[in-house]
């Protein structure tokens, strides 16, 4: 069972998991302190507890050295204090330089540690990756930092998980999560052969994810689905349109002037795939939308410019592309690297590529990457985009939109 509801949040994450003892301040990120680029990353946490072995470790707002900490994985909430030693890959693996993300760091009581029988290795959720990641901040190591969360095993190594706050310990600032979207709630489980891995070795990884176990609709079961993916948060008997973001009656639907229809963000004509069931019914790309504004769009590449819809202002268009309004642009973006990731060609579908075009035609390529890609890191994944994930997985399909979950990894594919 779930504990965490549809609509959960980093803020909610972060009041359930730090104890009202513990007064996190905001404060400057090591890569401020340290000279280095401050950056932040979407992300919220949630994760597996393991069970109780030794006497409780000290509150969270007492910090323990890493030998406690080891001892103590009982699930427990807790601040470890430690030296940064390196980044674990493997249980008995931690390299200390050529550092191949930002996922993780191995604390220790002394800084030129090397046995990793004495460290204790962190999980870092997405929202601290930028600023507390070896990979973007090399010059932590050898820092005495101060890292709150539950103790429980990663790697199956004694571990420190689902963080809510880190700190230079000596004389050093703090950081709490952002509130924006992301999530690590499927870290250990969905998504455990795609973590840690980046290029060509995490799109194959997420696409075996993707594709396993998935339940396909017809089309016209697409209409209930997104009645119930795309429900009204304040009506549950309307939908939010795409592109407009007005709201509907869930039944108003069909071809008429002023109903919604079914839109495929990845155009169906780019790739010839139609409405047969695959990735013509595939709800993470399908979205409600205004009959006329659906026809105004048609099947353009994704891009910024052109002339702005009289119907839906906010979108733009020109010959050959579509500028979605603001508050959709991740959404659409996220939907196309999904589409792009999930079918390669398998399954008696067409391969489909994002590219860095516009103008694509019938050829199963989307484009333009570049914007996307911009468009992923200037709107990250809202409640709504959430939630709506949640439904696919929980109800419809069983798969999960993984650039929804980690924004971040669009990035580290192309």
């Amino acid at each position: 069972m779930r504990l965490l509801g549809p609509r959960r949040t980093a803020q909610l994450v972060s009041l359930l998991l730090v104890p009202a003892t513990l007064t996190v301040a905001p404060a400057l990120a090591p890569a401020a302190l340290l000279g280095a680029p401050e950056g932040s990353t979407a992300g919220s946490t949630a994760g597996s507890m393991v069970g109780s072995v030794l006497p409780r470790a000290a509150s969270a707002a007492t910090p323990v050295s890493v030998a406690t900490a080891r001892t103590v994985q009982d699930g427990s909430t807790a601040t470890v204090r430690g030296y940064v030693v390196g980044q674990p890959t493997a249980t008995s693996t931690v390299v200390t330089s050529g550092f191949p993300d930002d996922y993780a760091l191995a604390l220790a009581d002394a800084p030129g540690e090397t046995a990793t029988s004495r460290m204790v290795y962190v999980q870092v959720p997405s929202a601290f990756r930028a600023s507390w990641g070896l990979r973007s901040n090399p010059a932590l190591m050898g820092r005495r930092i101060d890292v709150t969360g539950t103790l429980g095993a990663y790697f199956s190594a004694p571990g420190l998980r689902n963080a809510t706050a880190f700190a230079l310990a000596d004389g050093g600032g703090g950081t709490t999560p952002p509130p924006s979207g992301g999530t690590d709630d499927y870290d250990s489980t969905y998504y455990a052969g795609a973590v840690g891995k980046t290029g060509s070795a995490l799109e194959t990884s997420l696409h075996t994810i993707v594709s396993r176990g998935v339940a396909r609709l017809t089309y016209d079961e697409v209409w209930a689905a997104l009645r119930e993916t795309d429900q009204d948060p304040a009506d549950a008997s309307r939908v939010i349109e795409l592109y407009t973001g007005e709201s509907r009656p869930e039944t108003d639907n069909g071809g008429g002037v002023e109903q919604w229809n079914r839109e495929h963000v990845w155009a169906k004509s780019h790739g010839d795939f139609g409405t047969a069931t695959g990735p013509g019914t595939d709800l993470h790309h399908l979205r409600p939308a205004d009959v006329t504004v659906n026809s105004a769009r048609g099947n353009l590449d994704f891009d910024e410019g052109g002339s702005q819809n009289a119907e839906a202002p906010g979108n733009y268009a020109d010959g050959d592309s579509w500028e979605p309004r603001d508050a959709d642009k991740g959404d659409v973006a996220r939907m196309i690297f999904f589409m792009s990731v999930r079918y390669e060609g398998g399954d008696g579908f067409p391969d489909l590529e994002v590219n860095d075009r516009v103008a694509n035609g019938t050829a199963p390529l989307h484009g333009k990457l570049s914007t996307l890609l911009r468009w992923n890191a200037e709107d990250p994944p809202s409640a709504f985009e959430m939630r709506r994930n949640d439904v696919i997985y929980e109800r419809f399909q069983f798969n999960r939109n993984p650039f929804i979950d980690h924004p971040e990894w669009a990035d580290a594919i192309w």
